[in-house]
């Protein structure tokens, strides 16, 4: 979303003329390299987020530890450029806009535009770095956890079991002891109409 107000907001008003020009320049300071820095960016951002929200859903139907891998430290990564970039261009484009002078911003047409993009700027550099922070603890949860695991448990091993093993408790030598027969199929006699007692 703040990606979509910078762009957005350069490329509806970003552009303006002097009285006696025809031709519009950037906003910031007549310098269209702030102008193209800042839509290329946001575009790029605004994709880059879409790609992401696509993995984000696809990551459960990775079977493959290293790919799993992969694509949170891709996440992490690819996180931690854009606040840069997003870090750089709040930087200049506040840089430019400062710089600018009344005369090139005829009744200040655009100003709202121009603080909108530096303003949406300044959070994108911590909505990025949020999201690298947050893919980092999913990469340091999945090294603890079986996310990465590449070793396989069998459940019986496992310290936690819910049930112990059923001992025989007549026979102190024997650790696993045998299980009792079913009653016969007959023990429920339809003619009495009542349950007989079997002896084990």
């Amino acid at each position: 979303i703040f990606s979509i107000v910078v762009f957005g907001s350069i490329v509806n008003e970003g552009y303006v003329n002097r009285l006696d020009e025809t031709q519009e320049h950037c906003i910031f300071n007549r310098n269209r390299n702030a102008c193209n820095y800042g839509i290329t960016v946001g575009v790029l951002a605004f994709l880059s987020c879409l790609l992401y929200l696509a993995l984000d859903a696809y990551f459960p139907q990775i079977s493959s530890v290293k790919d799993r891998k992969k694509a949170v430290l891709s996440d992490i990564g690819v996180s931690a450029f854009w606040a840069f970039l997003w870090f750089v261009g709040f930087c200049f484009l506040t840089n430019q806009w400062q710089a600018s002078k009344e005369e090139d911003i005829p009744m200040n047409e655009g100003g709202d535009a121009a603080r909108a993009a530096i303003t949406f700027s300044f959070f994108s550099i911590f909505t990025w770095v949020g999201q690298a922070f947050l893919a980092y603890q999913r990469f340091r949860l999945g090294a603890d956890s079986a996310l990465f695991s590449q070793d396989y448990m069998d459940p019986s091993q496992d310290s936690g079991m819910p049930y112990a093993p059923y001992t025989n408790e007549e026979d102190g030598t024997d650790t696993m002891g045998t299980y009792q027969q079913p009653p016969p199929a007959d023990a429920f006699d339809t003619e009495t109409q009542g349950y007989q007692t079997q002896n084990y």
